[in-house]
């Protein structure tokens, strides 16, 4: 008895005692912390007090009809229709960039590196001025087209100022941007997916629409996402067109009019950053949502956190009946 308890006294000896650590001193940090919140500190000062801004001006110039029917009938419609173009139609050439045929995978190419060269602000002047592509208008019909078999025609002077024309452009622009976000997003898929739903019986299309898709989403979601966000942003430059029925246009007419160029800008400001805010929670509220099952520990709220983090801090050994 007294040799084990010898040794088991020699073993509580050797064991160090509790470690008085003391954290590591980074006044660098401090000093950068102080730095950084004093010139924030400055700048909302100036912001506020300065009387370039024109506070009351600038609620005024926000709260205008045609500012208000701009932003809503204009950016937001133009915002949404173009993506919608851009998301079907990058999908689909993310598709034909993969596809086995070479005339498809070629042709997509050649599309993502042709939208992806031109600047908008360039595309959306070229349609613009689409008028003169066809200066008597643009007919559609059986050809030979006369009279008789003319089905559609189209001015384009007209057209080319439209909120259709500015979809269209920013539509055809951002496609090249999602083509290569979704084919990522299916990349990102393992193969073995396509594989096991072949087996069952499953075709391309179906295998797409119900296996990959879904899974990719959690990859597409968070980059088309920040595209919505600078697509609503460059609605900015639908002045290009120009498309008189947009919140921009209209607070740059209000200050040009009115010489207050300055808060008729800082209108505009506050209409993007509002909109740009609320557009990321909804990102990050469906990039939680698409991303469910791929972190099982990420954090929680009230109850729910504390049953996930006991939960993922459970081990084998903590288990009655555990081997380990």
């Amino acid at each position: 008895m007294t040799q084990p308890e010898a040794a088991s006294g020699m073993i509580g000896d050797d064991r160090p005692g509790t470690i008085d650590a003391v954290p590591l001193r980074r006044p660098g940090r401090i000093v950068a912390g102080v730095v950084m919140l004093l010139i924030g500190i400055w700048i909302v000062y100036q912001i506020i007090t300065n009387p370039a801004f024109d506070w009351p001006f600038t609620f005024e110039a926000m709260n205008q009809k045609q500012v208000i029917r701009g932003f809503v009938t204009g950016t937001l419609v133009a915002t949404v229709g173009a993506m919608v173009l851009g998301v079907v139609l990058g999908v689909l050439l993310a598709v034909m960039r993969m596809s086995d045929n070479p005339i498809l995978r070629w042709s997509a190419g050649v599309y993502v590196w042709f939208f992806r060269a031109i600047p908008r602000y360039v595309l959306l002047m070229i349609l613009g001025a689409a008028g003169a592509f066809a200066m008597g208008g643009l007919t559609v019909g059986v050809w030979p087209v006369d009279g008789s078999w003319e089905l559609l025609k189209v001015d384009l002077n007209r057209f080319s100022t439209t909120i259709w024309m500015a979809i269209i452009g920013l539509g055809l622009s951002e496609a090249a941007y999602m083509a290569e976000i979704a084919r990522s997003g299916i990349l990102s898929v393992d193969r073995g997916q396509w594989e096991a739903a072949r087996a069952i019986g499953m075709s391309n299309g179906q295998t797409m629409r119900r296996i990959v898709l879904p899974q990719a989403m959690r990859v597409i979601v968070p980059p088309t996402g920040n595209e919505t966000i600078a697509m609503f942003k460059d609605t900015s430059l639908l002045s290009a067109l120009p498309l008189a029925n947009e919140m921009f246009f209209q607070l740059r007419a209000i200050g040009t009019a009115t010489y207050n160029l300055i808060p008729s800008y800082m209108a505009a400001t506050l209409y993007y950053v509002i909109t740009a805010t609320i557009l990321g929670i909804g990102q990050a509220w469906l990039e939680r949502r698409f991303g469910r099952g791929y972190n099982p520990t990420e954090p929680t709220r009230g109850r729910r956190r504390a049953k996930a983090d006991a939960k993922t801090a459970r081990t084998a050994i903590m288990f009655p009946g555990s081997d380990h």
